[in-house]
C-alpha cells in the first residue's frame, strides 16, 4: 500500500430527489442504492466504497432529510442526522431545478452544528440553464459558509471527477478499511430487496410506493448455478394488494421481471424470482416491524 494512503468518510445529505443515490451509483460504478422519481427512496444509511491507489473513500448515502410523518419517517431523518458528525467531510446536496426550499434551511440549521468541511454540490445542472447557476450558488453561499461549491450532474457524470479529487485533499492518512473489490457494507439480500423494491416505486404510484417492505425469504443457489430467490412484499392495505398484483397478476410479473434483470446483473448468474404480496397493517408505525424489517435504530 502507498505509505501516504488515504481514507476517510464522507456523508451525502439533502432534500429528498437531490439525486444522492444517482451520485452514490455513478461514483462507485454499479447500482447500490435504488433510484426512483418519488421522494423518500432511500431508507436506510447505505455506505459505497471507492477504492484507489492512493486512497479510500467512504461515501454514505443518507435517506432524504423530511418532516416525518410515521416511526418509519422518525428513523429515516435521524439516520440522516446521525452521520454528520461521525465523518470526516459533508456533501449538501440539492437540486439545481427546484432551487432552495425551505427543506434546505433546516439542513442548512443542521449544518450549523457539524464541525467537519461541508460541500455544496449543485446536481442536476443538466435540468437548468448556465445562467441560473450563478445567482443559485449565491444565494446558498450567503447562508452557509462552504468549503467549495461544485456544480454537477451525477446522471451524466459532468464535473465528479472533479469532486472526487478535491475530496481526497480533504481527507486525512489512514488505513483501507475495506478490499479493494468491496463496494458496499450491505450484504447481497438487502440489495436485492432493494432492487425490488425500486421496481414498486417506479411502477405504481400514489400512496402504494412508500407502504411497502421487501423481505427476502429465501435465497439459495442451486445445483446448476442458478439463484432460486423467494420475496414477499408487504403492504398496509388490501387494497395496495391488489394494485401490486395488478389485473390478472400483469403487474407483480412486471415488477419481477424488470427486478430479475437487475439482479442477475448484480449477482452475475440466471436468477428465478418468486414474489408474493403480503398485507400487514400499519407497519410503518410498529416497531417491531420496523426492526424486522431491518430498520433499526439506536432510539428505537
Amino acid at each position: 500500500m502507498n505509505d501516504n494512503f488515504k481514507s476517510g468518510f464522507i456523508t451525502i445529505i439533502g432534500r429528498p430527489n437531490t439525486g444522492k443515490s444517482t451520485f452514490l451509483n455513478h461514483v462507485i460504478g454499479q447500482k447500490i442504492a435504488i433510484m426512483s422519481d418519488k421522494r423518500q427512496t432511500t431508507r436506510n444509511r447505505i455506505q459505497g466504497v471507492l477504492t484507489s491507489t492512493d486512497s479510500q473513500l467512504v461515501f454514505i448515502d443518507t435517506p432524504g432529510i423530511h418532516k416525518p410523518k410515521h416511526r418509519l419517517g422518525d428513523f429515516m431523518v435521524k439516520s440522516a442526522q446521525d452521520t454528520l458528525n461521525e465523518v470526516d467531510a459533508v456533501l449538501f446536496m440539492v437540486n439545481a431545478n427546484e432551487g432552495y426550499g425551505k427543506g434546505d434551511q433546516y439542513i442548512l440549521d443542521l449544518l450549523q452544528q457539524v464541525n467537519r468541511p461541508v460541500f455544496l454540490v449543485i446536481n442536476k445542472i443538466d435540468l437548468v440553464h448556465p445562467d441560473e447557476l450563478l445567482p443559485l450558488i449565491d444565494q446558498y453561499r450567503n447562508k452557509y459558509d462552504f468549503e467549495a461549491v461544485f456544480p454537477i450532474s451525477a446522471l451524466n457524470g459532468n464535473n465528479v471527477s472533479s469532486l472526487i479529487k478535491e475530496l481526497k485533499s480533504y481527507i486525512p492518512e489512514g488505513p483501507q478499511y475495506y478490499p479493494d473489490d468491496y463496494v458496499t457494507d450491505h450484504p447481497e439480500r438487502f440489495i436485492i430487496s432493494e432492487l425490488i423494491r425500486e421496481k414498486v416505486l417506479q411502477l405504481t404510484r400514489e400512496e402504494v410506493p412508500h407502504s411497502i417492505a421487501v423481505i427476502i425469504e429465501n435465497l439459495e443457489e442451486r445445483e446448476s448455478g442458478s439463484i432460486f430467490i423467494q420475496a414477499s412484499i408487504v403492504t398496509e392495505r388490501k387494497t395496495q394488494k391488489g394494485i401490486i398484483i395488478g389485473k390478472h397478476g400483469d403487474m407483480l410479473k412486471n415488477i419481477g421481471q424488470k427486478a430479475r434483470s437487475d439482479i442477475e446483473a448484480l449477482l452475475g448468474s440466471k436468477v428465478y424470482l418468486e414474489l408474493w404480496v403480503k398485507v400487514q397493517k400499519d407497519w410503518r408505525n410498529k416497531q417491531s416491524r420496523l426492526q424486522e424489517f431491518g430498520y433499526r435504530s439506536d432510539e428505537y
